[in-house]
């Protein structure tokens, strides 16, 4: 497990390397920003002497990082913000599920402000139980999951932004009965290009 999270990292560092050496023309698709962060996994199946009722302190065992790629040109409708393609991973250290995830993220900047609220959505793959995982894991039911994620971020500089962001995966019931999903909580930093 801990090869395979190795192995994971560095393709996404090489991965970053390369995006960031791909041609210059704003809708090229190069690497547009990258993120990391940490999550508190399973906030949605915390015991109740979680803070808030949501946050296991304990928990806080998820790394999380993503590469977007410079926005879709939406012609006349861009003030709706920005569409970007996106790649992931989110990595559990504490030998619960870990995923890996692509899909599109929408960007808006409030009134063209500093503050942004973002939504994403997507597919993941996963490396959990389909069923008859024991507490903490989750039975997720198959492999590939829906993903989408919510977070709200200030931009600090122009390239430099932080958020709050919530990710949930799961296959909507269309892999059985079992459907645990996974909802991981966390703060995680962003550098645009």
């Amino acid at each position: 497990m801990v090869k395979t999270v190795l192995k994971l990292v560095v393709a996404l560092v090489l991965a970053a390397c390369a995006g960031r050496a791909v041609a210059q023309d704003s809708y090229d698709f190069g690497l547009d920003e990258v993120r990391g962060g940490l999550f508190f996994h399973s906030v949605d199946h915390a015991p109740p002497s979680a803070l808030f009722g949501l946050i296991d302190t304990s928990r806080l065992q998820d790394a999380n990082v993503e590469l977007l790629f410079r926005p879709l040109d939406l012609g006349e409708w861009n003030w709706l913000g920005e569409i970007r393609p996106h790649v992931g991973a989110t990595l559990n250290f504490g030998g619960l599920e870990s995923q890996i995830y692509a899909g599109l993220s929408w960007t808006y900047h409030i009134a063209g402000g500093p503050v942004f609220v973002e939504g994403s959505f997507g597919a993941a793959l996963h490396n959990g139980a389909a069923s008859g995982a024991v507490y903490p894991a989750r039975s997720l039911g198959c492999s590939p999951l829906f993903r989408e994620s919510a977070s709200i971020g200030y931009d600090i500089t122009e390239q430099a932004n932080i958020m709050l962001t919530v990710e949930h995966s799961s296959h909507a019931g269309l892999c059985g009965p079992t459907n645990a999903g996974i909802t991981n909580l966390g703060i995680r930093a962003g550098w645009k290009f």
